[in-house]
């Protein structure tokens, strides 16, 4: 009963008061209350939030929406979103004046929650509680026996105390979920109007989708009519197990039983199959999770997948999935940031570069469509190590480069997804979507991620030039060494062995008039050594630790792919910064999904490339949240949202052409 008042009396001010109000009143209240507490709780919330209600907060008849109560909501279920358009068109939404649930029958036995009904009865048949600039909120009735998640095949049984996983529900059959609750009249108690079961978990969070093909921008691009190859593209970092208990301490505001797997699995698939994308990447998967349980669900539900684990013992890793009715795999290329013995390239994070053709519908005739390269990764978290995190990125671009690039120079079009732990506008960001980072004399921390201020620290450490070493094999273009230097046509190679038979002959000890006299390199005289009696002039062993003649020694690093993200990291509706993830309570975005474009000419001093979109259009984005709205649903992981990141969502659209 505690819980459960708790819940509705959060919920219910979450409608009408600010966000630092609304956790004040719920703080006090969330801990267990003895029932003369709760009965005295519960009488001021009817006095002072329900019956002082000002005329100025109801909202328009066209927004309204009715609060049911049944015992499922005594019972501690969480009042969940539901759209008015859901309400309006349900059928199970019906005038029932006479008519109740029966589970209000159970109430009796109970002399506070009889009076609470009691108490309940006053108010209006349909109280109106809304949210400025959101869906208005209603009850969820939950269901009394034991549900199983319909997950693509997967068997997850459904808790009755599982508010998130009755929210994700989507594919529930008659016999499992009754559309309309059977009713009893009860004398002298409100009507109640059922609500579907089934909750929409984007509008439980205030998650619109964004339609932008509506833009002027995008509408003069494809009003030649051009036919689009369109697709879904989902990043979502989901948390590994391992990762939650061995840093529970970074969780303390959740309830234990929303962190275990066995609750958190059905929300995410049921999420996952809710927007349906077409290429799903995935971060922080736990290997044996996925070869168990997810790899086996996603195949059910259409999806080719690929996993690389990471380096070392961890445990989790990446994963890249797509529908193969929509593409067919034409390479794969899974990244190893770990190089041995580079301390700018220490640690065991991953990375999977895919190319992919689109598989065309029937009937287009002679068309064709441009392969797609996706790349998924996740970038070392440490805030003060941003050497590495950049080091990763230039393997990861480099790799892009290697699959992306067509035999005339260009590229295909490219998506990269991941969580990068670098915030917007933070040196790295800008790296990516502008091109270009001078990175020599920056101190670490700020050079990359940005997530945290260490500008205190008398000693930071500073990047200097060059970044790695030309044993890497990448040059400071963000390539590697062997394809960004074509071989020359009609250029002879010659073996080792054949060359060593000139070794001795009179014009190999003979100095080119022309050339520098270096003594010891440049001229004819054998350096003293151990293999002095062969004769053979001893030449100075490279230094692998030198780097290539180049732009790398002026701490300018670059790349061409012309990339640019999905989101604006602000939302103007609301006069905040976007946030995926909320690590310690603070809100921060470190999750992208990048993909190409074409860059647009800028005013002189602009440093900030501006794009518009080429061959790939983009023509929609799930929306993100803010951090106050985060914090009324208590942080992330919350009941609903089963990770401590927001998935991303965009929709985009590939040209077709006459072939």
């Amino acid at each position: 009963m505690a819980d459960a008042f708790s819940t509705c009396q959060k919920n219910v001010l979450l409608a009408k008061s600010p966000s630092t109000q609304i956790e004040g009143v719920f703080a006090a209240s969330r801990g267990r209350l003895v029932p003369e507490e709760q009965e005295a709780l519960l009488q001021q919330w009817l006095e002072e939030e329900v019956g002082n209600l000002p005329d100025s907060e109801s909202v328009p008849a066209g927004r309204k929406v009715s609060v049911p109560l049944t015992s499922g909501w005594f019972e501690g279920s969480e009042l969940l979103m539901t759209s008015l358009s859901d309400l309006n068109t349900s059928p199970e939404v019906t005038q029932c004046a006479d008519q109740q649930l029966p589970e209000l029958n159970a109430l009796a036995s109970s002399e506070l929650q009889d009076h609470a009904v009691a108490e309940l009865a006053r108010l209006p048949a349909e109280e109106t509680v809304t949210a400025a600039g959101s869906a208005p909120w209603a009850a969820v009735v939950p269901q009394t026996d034991h549900q199983t998640a319909d997950c693509a095949g997967i068997n997850v049984e459904v808790l009755n105390d599982d508010p998130a996983v009755l929210a994700w529900s989507l594919a529930c059959d008659a016999e499992t979920v009754p559309p309309v609750l059977p009713a009893q009249p009860i004398q002298d108690a409100v009507p109640f109007y059922p609500v579907p079961a089934e909750v929409p978990y984007h509008e439980i969070l205030w998650r619109d989708w964004e339609d932008l093909s509506v833009q002027p921008c995008v509408l003069e691009q494809v009003s030649n009519h051009t036919p689009l190859f369109e697709f879904r593209v989902m990043s979502y970092n989901i948390l590994a197990q391992d990762l939650v208990e061995q840093g529970l301490d970074l969780y303390v505001h959740c309830h234990p039983d929303i962190l275990n797997w066995s609750y958190r699995l059905p929300n995410l698939l049921q999420e996952i199959q809710h927007w349906d994308p077409d290429v799903l990447c995935l971060q922080e998967v736990q290997e044996n999770h996925y070869w168990e349980q997810l790899e086996p669900t996603f195949k059910e539900m259409g999806f080719a997948c690929f996993y690389k684990r990471r380096t070392g013992t961890k445990t989790d890793g990446c994963a890249v999935c797509y529908k193969h009715s929509r593409f067919q795999l034409i390479s794969l290329s899974p990244i190893e940031y770990f190089r041995p013995g580079l301390d700018v390239l220490n640690r065991d994070n991953v990375g999977l570069v895919l190319l992919l053709q689109p598989v065309l519908p029937e009937g287009l005739g002679l068309k064709a469509v441009s392969p797609l390269c996706v790349a998924n990764t996740h970038v070392l978290f440490n805030p003060r190590r941003g050497d590495i995190k950049l080091a990763q990125v230039a393997l990861l671009l480099a790799e892009i480069d290697k699959i992306a690039r067509t035999t005339d120079g260009s590229y295909y079009p490219v998506i990269l997804c991941g969580d990068l732990n670098s915030v917007p506008d933070s040196p790295l960001y800008k790296f990516i979507r502008n091109g270009e980072l001078s990175y020599h004399g920056m101190p670490a921390w700020k050079v990359v991620s940005g997530q945290e201020d260490f500008s205190q620290q008398l000693y930071s450490r500073k990047l200097l030039a060059p970044l790695w070493p030309s044993s890497l094999g990448v040059t400071d273009k963000c390539q590697y060494v062997t394809l960004c230097q074509p071989k020359k046509p009609g250029r002879r190679e010659y073996s080792r062995d054949f060359l060593l038979q000139f070794r001795f002959c009179d014009v190999a000890c003979e100095r080119p008039p022309q050339l520098v006299l270096l003594e010891g390199v440049t001229d004819a005289k054998p350096v003293a050594s151990a293999r002095e009696h062969s004769g053979v002039t001893a030449v100075p062993k490279r230094n692998n630790s030198l780097p290539l003649l180049g732009k790398q020694c002026s701490g300018v690093i670059q790349h061409g792919l012309n990339l640019t993200s999905v989101y604006s990291h602000f939302l103007p509706q609301r006069g905040r910064p976007e946030v995926t993830t909320m690590p310690m309570g603070l809100g921060a975005t470190v999750d992208y999904i990048f993909y190409s474009a074409e860059p647009v000419e800028s005013k002189a001093g602009e440093c900030r490339r501006l794009y518009r979109d080429g061959a790939l259009k983009l023509l929609g984005r799930l929306s993100l949240l803010s951090e106050d709205v985060l914090l009324m649903a208590n942080g992330l992981p919350n009941p609903f949202c089963s990770s401590d990141h927001l998935c991303l969502l965009a929709s985009f659209g590939l040209e077709i052409s006459s072939l």
